[in-house]
């Protein structure tokens, strides 16, 4: 009875990945039925349950399944010489399950209705609207700058410490949920991973425990970006699965924000993925806006840059190379290059709009 238990979910395993096929041809579906109806139900439930604990429940989770996986291979690895195929039979099964969970639980959102669909934004941009958001991010980012109080030259360091930021980062949402009601985000729920020098050599930022719902932020990064990172980890909690489409959500919630140092620190963010995409465009251009920009805001990016410097190993590569197949295998065709995407959301959405 086992055996075939085993054997029928095994089975499964293809029939889901063809399913996901078909799936993913029908994203208006997705969007009304699950990432719309169902998911936020799951996730609210998930945080009221999870969120209180100081520790990630998920990480327990995972270290618990480590170990019983190590156990079940310890005790059955004979199984190879005298009945491989149900040692395989076994391990598919159980992928199976994971894979089944996983989606039922958080992953459906890949196939959810494209970000600039469901905000009705479009999504191409051409290069002289491109320069314009630039330049107008650039005059927006020095004025802020100013605007704190802090002489050109300096850089800002966020006066606050990484709770009160978490605690902050639900302001932002608050006042985005009265323009785009589907980017409502409560209870909040995030957390300060407990693997931050674990993530900081896998060149993560911070990640979503999928199975928990439970986001956790790398509390080694203590720059700019650790609002934004709160704000990009939120808005996958929410149901927005897509890198790319989390950074464009971590954008608004950080500039809806009513606190000008989260502002900055949004503006700022925004302003490298948009000058970056200037050089991939005109490298003589790019130079160029890079003379305009304030020494101090230059200052955080070079912070930034030398933090990640600090872990520099060959396992990121790796890393990096698993999460872009990890991303293409679940709807994301350009996979990490597909943060790119974000740029065009950018471009469209502040095109006609005071910064």
């Amino acid at each position: 009875m086992q055996r075939r238990t085993a054997l029928i979910l095994s089975l499964l395993l293809p029939v889901q990945i063809i399913f996901l096929q078909i799936l993913k041809k029908f994203p208006g579906f997705v969007e009304k039925y699950y990432s719309l109806g169902f998911y936020p139900i799951l996730s609210k439930v998930s945080r009221y349950l999870f969120g209180w604990i100081p520790f990630s429940v998920g990480d327990v989770f995972y270290v618990l399944i480590g170990l019983m996986a190590v156990r079940w291979l310890y005790k059955n690895i004979r199984r190879l010489r005298f009945e491989p195929h149900w040692f395989f039979v076994d391990i598919a099964a159980t992928v199976s399950i994971v894979y089944l969970v996983f989606h039922l639980l958080w992953g459906f959102n890949y196939y959810r209705l494209p970000l600039h669909q469901s905000l009705q934004l479009e999504s191409e941009y051409t290069y002289e609207e491109l320069l314009v958001t630039t330049k107008r991010f650039i005059e927006k980012s020095n004025a802020m700058h100013r605007e704190l109080g802090y002489a050109d030259s300096v850089k800002i360091d966020l006066p606050y410490s990484q709770t009160e930021l978490f605690e902050k980062s639900l302001n932002g949402y608050q006042n985005l949920e009265k323009e785009y009601p589907q980017l409502a985000y409560s209870p909040r729920s995030i957390k300060k991973s407990g693997w931050s020098k674990g993530l900081s050599y896998m060149g993560y930022s911070g990640y979503l425990n999928p199975f928990s719902g439970e986001a956790q932020v790398n509390n080694l990064v203590k720059t700019y970006k650790f609002p934004v990172v709160a704000c990009h980890e939120e808005a996958h909690q929410i149901g927005f699965a897509a890198e790319n489409e989390a950074n464009f959500i971590a954008t608004l919630a950080t500039l809806h924000n009513d606190d000008p140092y989260i502002q900055y620190a949004g503006y700022i963010f925004t302003l490298r993925y948009l000058i970056n995409d200037v050089a991939r465009n005109d490298e003589c251009q790019y130079y160029e806006l890079v003379e305009t920009i304030n020494p101090g805001i230059m200052a955080s990016y070079k912070e930034m840059r030398d933090f990640w410097a600090n872990f520099q190993n060959p396992f990121e590569t790796m890393s990096k190379a698993f999460w872009d197949s990890f991303l293409k295998a679940n709807n994301q065709s350009r996979g990490i290059l597909s943060y790119n995407y974000m740029v065009a959301l950018v471009v469209n959405y502040y095109g006609d709009q005071a910064l």
